[in-house]
């Protein structure tokens, strides 16, 4: 019988990670013995979902090999900072972004002072932002990897090719030694566009010249309104008439039979372009017309002109609902998923955005680990 898995959670943040864990096949006969953050309400989510004893509020940067021995960890999962090399941050600085460091540090002198020991973790998953592929950062992990002994396997994923009507694309890094069927069977000099002996490699309906619809055509992406809330979330989430009347014809709308939304990120809320969709629950009214309606109107100096989008009844998803998309609850279900007294939806969206797509990550766990 093969050895039980103990799992180490870095960047543990709400505990997308360990759902994932969790929910994989080898869940059963998994574990996560410690998780690590800095941030006070990441952990405090954390423990109010997987309990107590697991979550550690630390600099990641201060963990040491002395430190993480005596966890008997054969299993390590990250999810770094992705901001220094996030396209959404025109100053990303990749190595030299300050939060890039303690990651870093954890592969260059913690795991090969692991490794020297003969304790160091059989296998690692690691998730952070697409850019990540081409960073320094990348190249030097990958180093310290092969040095080791590792093999790895890099991939490029997103919710699309699972069903899911999100398309949050995600760069994974998984290393094995020794290197199992897992990655054998495959060339490891390229990153994948699907998980091997699922699917092929995906590619992008919008900018692919091949027939068809990649993202829909056998792979069925449910529609949104499987994911939305109940109960009317109209007034709660109504995206405010001042921000549509300065920024309205710069959102992603979607309607609730769409089988597409974009990536929602922490700013979601708080920034318009590239931080998520929004919602138009009007489904039989034409956006694009409204809209037009609406600029010529603001153009010929009508300060009420924004009355005119207020029948297409644009609103912003609810926390619950982006834990559907993020998989942490089933599409249609009423939430498990509890939030600690007295956090804002503000945080929760920010939290939210900094984790994982649950469903994707189970799947590359139970491929690592098979």
């Amino acid at each position: 019988m093969s050895e039980p898995f103990r799992a180490l959670e870095f960047y543990c943040g709400i505990g997308g990670l360990h759902y994932a864990l969790s929910r994989s096949r080898v869940g059963n006969s998994a574990t996560v013995v410690r998780a690590f953050d800095w941030d006070q309400l990441a952990c405090a989510v954390y423990t109010t979902n997987h309990g107590p004893g697991i979550a550690h509020r630390v600099d990641i940067g201060t963990l040491d090999a002395d430190m993480l021995e005596p966890l008997n960890a054969n299993l390590w999962l990250l999810s770094p900072a992705c901001q220094p090399y996030t396209v959404l941050n025109p100053q990303a600085k990749g190595t030299a972004d300050p939060r890039a460091q303690s990651f870093l540090y954890l592969i260059e002198n913690v795991l090969p002072a692991l490794a020297e020991r003969g304790t160091a973790p059989a296998r690692l998953l690691v998730e952070n932002v697409a850019g990540f592929e081409t960073s320094t950062t990348r190249a030097r992990v990958l180093a310290v990897l092969v040095k080791l002994g590792f093999v790895t396997r890099e991939l490029l994923l997103t919710p699309l090719q699972f069903g899911v009507p999100n398309s949050r694309l995600r760069y994974y890094l998984l290393a094995a030694r020794p290197s199992g069927a897992f990655l054998s069977s495959v060339d490891s000099d390229r990153i994948l566009r699907h998980i091997p002996g699922r699917g092929t490699d995906w590619s992008d309906a919008r900018t692919s010249s091949s027939p068809g619809d990649p993202e829909t055509v056998g792979n069925g992406v449910r529609s949104l309104r499987d994911y939305l809330d109940r109960k009317d979330a109209q007034t709660m989430y109504a995206v405010p008439e001042r921000v549509l009347t300065k920024w309205g014809r710069l959102f992603d709308i979607v309607l609730p039979s769409a089988t597409r939304t974009c990536c929602f990120t922490r700013g979601y809320t708080q920034l318009v372009e590239r931080a998520g969709s929004i919602l138009q629950e009007s489904e039989e009214l034409d956006t694009t017309a409204m809209f037009d309606k609406f600029l010529l109107a603001q153009a010929n100096g009508d300060v009420r002109a924004v009355e005119i989008l207020r029948p297409l009844r644009l609103r912003y998803f609810s926390p619950e609902e982006l834990l559907r998309l993020f998989c942490f609850e089933a599409a249609g279900s009423d939430s498990t998923f509890r939030w600690p007294e007295g956090v804002s939806t503000k945080t929760k969206y920010r939290l939210i955005g900094n984790s994982v797509n649950v469903l994707v990550v189970s799947a590359l766990i139970q491929y690592l680990c098979q």
